[in-house]
């Protein structure tokens, strides 16, 4: 197969390094690629399975090296010509390199492969992949500027800045505030010490929330944005999804996905290709601004939607109280209201952040006992932890991936345990 030269490396290593001509075994989960040297690991980024690539490795810690491809030699017919021009360089992206169909299949085996290794157990049923447009999806960013008035991303495993002028996974409107905003820095009305800001929008409106300054912004700065961005709004920014209007104020999250929201909530309540989700009581831990809350209000009589954050949970009582909803919002961290808990639910359904339910919280559900509980996790290898443990009482019923970050490593997993 012809020579393909690759991508560059995002880093260069100060210390020693040396080339080293490697067959790729296999994708790991965070965005690079195995193989072995000589009983040593070698993790290097933007090449696939089966590759045969000139690598460039340095020690980083043990055993382990990382690499970076300098160039293929064997190509696999996976790998197609990144859209982006700063992949590589922009550390948001990790697959462009290869067809977003390969990208659906290795992340399945990664799935597969994670809760064989950490959770212990193989899980040999189908695992469905729910996926939507690979490009455009993205409904919320966050940008960065450094004090040459410079607007991007960060790169990867660095603080260092990545300009761009555009991002072919984010929206169209996320792309119209990019273009607006690369134009904003170089004017005397931008606060040369802001250093990184979020957008969200719901291709009408566009939110904007300070994430990182080295002084406090004034609040002219929000007046000068709205007249140099269309549809800014000062405050909370409303957004329709899975048949109801959510306030999102700065600050709560929402999921990132435009095409994948709806079918993300079909999944985890049961509207999809199985029998929606009925009965009594729900409690819905994690709850954020309402997403899920909102369409189990719906299927029981009653749903308890537990949340920690007070910006998210006032978000979740007004949308509660919009929808007409008989849901009782709870301001409180999950271990401590489950802890309290002495009724046992018909359904427990929980969406927790990147670290994963954790030991306390999944004791505590396995002290319940509800009959059904269904686990949103954003990171497969907390989510095989956690169904280490909650194996003891619960079967897996159902395991779907949901692809809401394509080009990236990241994806969610839904999983439905019934109780044995």
């Amino acid at each position: 197969m012809a020579k393909t030269e690759s991508d560059q490396p995002r880093n260069t290593a100060a210390d020693a390094t040396a080339k080293k001509l490697l067959r790729i075994e296999k994708l790991v989960y965070g965005g690079d690629a195995l193989a072995r040297h000589e009983g040593q690991i070698v993790l290097t980024p933007f090449v696939l399975p089966e590759e045969l690539a000139e690598v460039e490795t340095r020690r980083a810690k043990g055993d382990l090296l990382r690499g970076s491809a300098s160039t293929v030699i064997e190509a696999s017919p996976h790998r197609v010509q990144p859209a982006c021009e700063y992949f590589a360089n922009c550390g948001g992206c990790h697959y462009q390199h290869a067809t977003y169909e390969y990208q659906l299949e290795q992340k399945q085996v990664i799935l597969r492969e994670t809760l064989k290794r950490l959770g212990g157990f193989e899980y040999d049923a189908e695992i469905q992949t729910i996926s939507g447009q690979p490009w455009g999806y993205r409904n919320r960013i966050q940008l960065h500027f450094d004090q040459r008035l410079k607007m991007g991303f960060r790169r990867a495993e660095s603080h260092e800045l990545c300009p761009i002028k555009r991002c072919p996974i984010s929206s169209p409107k996320l792309n119209e505030v990019i273009a607006k905003l690369h134009q904003a820095v170089a004017r005397r009305e931008w606060p040369d010490f802001l250093r990184s800001l979020e957008v969200f929008t719901n291709e009408t409106d566009i939110q904007l929330h300070i994430v990182e300054s080295n002084r406090p912004v004034a609040a002219r700065f929000f007046t000068w944005c709205a007249e140099i961005l269309p549809g800014f709004v000062p405050g909370a920014l409303e957004y329709t999804a899975a048949g109801h209007t959510f306030r999102i104020s700065r600050g709560s999250f929402f999921q990132v996905n435009r095409y994948l929201v709806d079918a993300l909530v079909d999944e985890v309540t049961g509207k999809g290709d199985f029998e929606p989700a009925r009965g009594g009581t729900a409690i819905d831990l994690y709850a954020g601004v309402g997403l899920f809350s909102l369409r189990l209000a719906g299927q029981f009589d009653r749903v308890i939607a537990v949340e920690r954050g007070g910006t998210a949970t006032r978000d979740l009582e007004y949308n509660a109280a919009q929808s007409k909803r008989n849901v009782e919002a709870v301001r409180s961290a999950t271990e401590d209201y489950l802890r309290g808990v002495t009724a046992t639910p018909d359904r427990i359904m929980a969406d927790p952040p990147r670290a994963g339910l954790g030991k306390e919280a999944t004791e505590q559900l396995l002290r319940i006992e509800s009959p059904r509980l269904v686990v949103v996790s954003c990171d497969p290898a907390t989510l095989a932890r956690d169904l280490k443990l909650l194996r003891a009482k619960y079967s897996v019923e159902r395991m779907t991936l949901v692809d809401l970050f394509p080009q990236t490593f990241h994806f969610e997993t839904v999983v439905h345990l019934t109780k044995r």
